[in-house]
């Protein structure tokens, strides 16, 4: 087993890639969205403009102490600058948001599945107790029916009346 190889001096590098430092992507993607966030406010806006303004009264009012003569060639490379730098920066901020979103937008699809599946499985209960409800019976019925022994029971209680006084009036004559 061979040890790994430590940087030494005496010996000569093996070629192959170079070590870039490390860095946390998601700090570099948070401080990229933060500056992007702030480049979209008015607050940046109105600095952008007041640093502007400064500039070209700075250099056209001021004559001895000019530091960028009339066509501002140095504001230029400073604002060309600034823009080769705020585009990739606000590029990562849509990427990160692009993720973001697609992360919601596949958790919103399955919260979605999981209430279609709640609902159908709802459905088929109700259905499958309205089944059940058919079979049982209803008040109305209850009650005819209730009726319908009443009158029996009273028509059984007529005829063994009758049934009584004729036995009666033939023992009593």
């Amino acid at each position: 087993m061979s040890e790994p190889r430590r940087d030494r001096l005496d010996q000569p590098r093996e070629p192959g890639r170079v070590q870039l430092p490390k860095f946390d992507p998601e700090a570099f993607g948070r401080w990229s969205e933060s500056i992007a966030r702030y480049m979209g406010t008015a607050k940046f806006i109105v600095y952008m403009t007041v640093v502007i303004g400064a500039w070209f009264l700075w250099n056209r009012l001021m004559p001895i102490w000019k530091f960028d003569p009339y066509p501002f060639g140095f504001l230029t490379l400073v604002l060309s600058l600034q823009a080769s730098y705020a585009a990739p920066l606000i590029l990562l901020a849509q990427n990160r948001q692009a993720d973001r979103d697609r992360i919601a937008m596949d958790e919103d699809r399955r919260r979605a599945q999981l209430q279609k599946a709640d609902t159908e499985y709802l459905t088929r209960e109700i259905a499958s107790l309205r089944i059940a409800l058919g079979d049982v019976a209803t008040r109305d019925f209850i009650r005819s029916e209730l009726a319908r022994l009443a009158a029996e029971l009273d028509d059984a209680a007529l005829r063994r009346e009758k049934r009584a006084r004729i036995e009666w009036e033939e023992d009593h004559p």
